[in-house]
């Protein structure tokens, strides 16, 4: 079994992009009515999808809701990279729910709010 692709869904694809821009993924620029968006870094084994919110709507038969815990991790390189993405975040006015800490387990940790209210855990082995 191998996890191909995590999906959150988005009311506005190009602040989402933007926001998970700013975690490391890359996409291709947004074309005009486009309502589903994959990212397309080859380093990373798992790919970002997003669906705008009317897509996933159609798709689902009921609007969706964010979760009130995180939707999935992502694993940096560093304790300092935490840092870097939650400042990065923050600077760029998006929501830090929990700023970078020390976690008992072994981790610099940190939770962030994407545009849609989905949450991102950041970590990093320490």
């Amino acid at each position: 079994m191998k996890l191909n692709a995590v999906a959150v869904t988005s009311k506005d694809l190009a602040q989402s992009m933007r926001f998970y821009e700013l975690l490391g993924f890359k996409f291709a620029p947004l074309e005009e009515g486009e309502q589903h968006v994959d990212s397309i870094n080859n380093t990373i084994p798992v790919k970002l999808m997003i669906d705008s919110h009317e897509l996933a709507t159609q798709l689902n038969g009921e609007e969706p809701t964010p979760a009130n815990h995180a939707s999935f991790a992502i694993e940096y390189d560093s304790p300092a990279e935490v840092n870097e993405i939650a400042k990065k975040i923050a600077d760029e006015g998006f929501k830090v729910v929990k700023g970078p800490w020390d976690a008992f387990w072994g981790h610099r940790y940190a939770t962030v709010q994407d545009p849609d209210s989905y949450l991102v855990d950041l970590y990093a082995k320490m």
